[in-house]
C-alpha cells in the first residue's frame, strides 16, 4: 500500500460530526468569557504539541519535525495577539485550568511521539489537513464578522492552510517508515484517532 492509498483510506475513516462550537460562533456574537476559555486550552494544546514535534525530531532525524515544531512556536506568538483580543495576557493563559478532555488531542499526540512510529504525525497531517484547515478557515472567517482584527484571527488563518512543501516532506516521511517496516494499520488508526480527538476539543468548548 502506498501513500496515496493510505491517505485515501484514512480520508473516508473520517467521521463528518457538526461542529458545534463553530456554528455557535457562526451564528452570532459569542461572549467573550467562552473565547478567552477557547485562547487558553489553545495555549496549553499548541506548548504541548510544540515538546511532541520537537520530541519526534529528536527520535527521527526528520527535518519534517523540526519545521513542525517551529511552526507550533510561531502559531504560539500568534495566539498571543488572539488572547490580547479577548483580555487574556500571556500569563492568563498559562494559568488557564485546562478541561482534561480538551486535552486528550495533545495527550495522545504526546504518546505517539514517545511510542509511536515515524509515519503516524505524518499521516495524520496529510488525512485531517483539509478537514482540520476548514475547520480554521471558517473559525477566522466567523471571528472577523464579528469584529475582529485579521491580526487577532492571524492564528487561525495559520493553521487554516498548510503549506504544500510540507505536505510532500509529511508524504515523503511516511513512505519512508512504511520502507523501515511501519504498520499501515497503526499508521491509519493514529490518523483516525487525531481526527477523534480534534472533534472531542471542539466538543468541549461548545460546552
Amino acid at each position: 500500500m502506498d501513500v496515496a492509498d493510505l491517505v485515501a483510506r484514512g480520508r473516508q475513516s473520517l467521521v463528518k460530526a457538526p461542529n458545534r462550537f463553530l456554528e455557535l460562533v457562526e451564528g452570532g456574537p459569542v461572549e467573550t468569557a467562552r473565547l478567552r476559555g477557547l485562547a487558553g486550552e489553545l495555549y496549553h494544546l499548541v506548548a504541548s504539541d510544540r515538546q511532541s514535534f520537537a520530541l519526534l525530531a529528536a527520535r527521527f532525524p526528520e527535518p519534517l519535525f523540526l519545521a513542525m515544531a517551529g511552526a507550533e512556536d510561531e502559531a504560539l506568538a500568534l495566539l498571543l495577539d488572539f488572547g490580547a483580543a479577548v483580555g487574556a495576557g500571556e500569563e492568563d493563559l498559562r494559568a488557564h485550568e485546562p478541561q482534561p478532555l480538551a486535552q486528550a488531542y495533545p495527550a495522545f499526540l504526546a504518546r505517539t511521539a514517545v511510542f509511536g512510529p515515524r509515519g503516524a504525525v505524518p499521516l495524520a497531517l496529510l488525512v485531517n489537513v483539509e478537514a482540520s484547515g476548514g475547520t480554521y478557515a471558517r473559525l477566522a472567517d466567523a471571528l472577523q464578522a464579528q469584529g475582529f482584527s485579521d491580526e487577532a484571527v492571524a492564528h487561525f488563518r495559520f493553521f487554516a492552510e498548510t503549506p504544500r512543501e510540507v505536505l510532500d516532506q509529511a508524504a515523503e516521511v511516511v513512505a519512508r517508515g512504511l520502507a523501515a517496516g511501519d504498520d499501515p494499520v497503526e499508521l491509519l488508526r493514529a490518523a483516525r484517532m487525531v481526527d477523534a480527538y480534534e472533534a472531542a476539543f471542539w466538543s468541549v468548548i461548545a460546552e
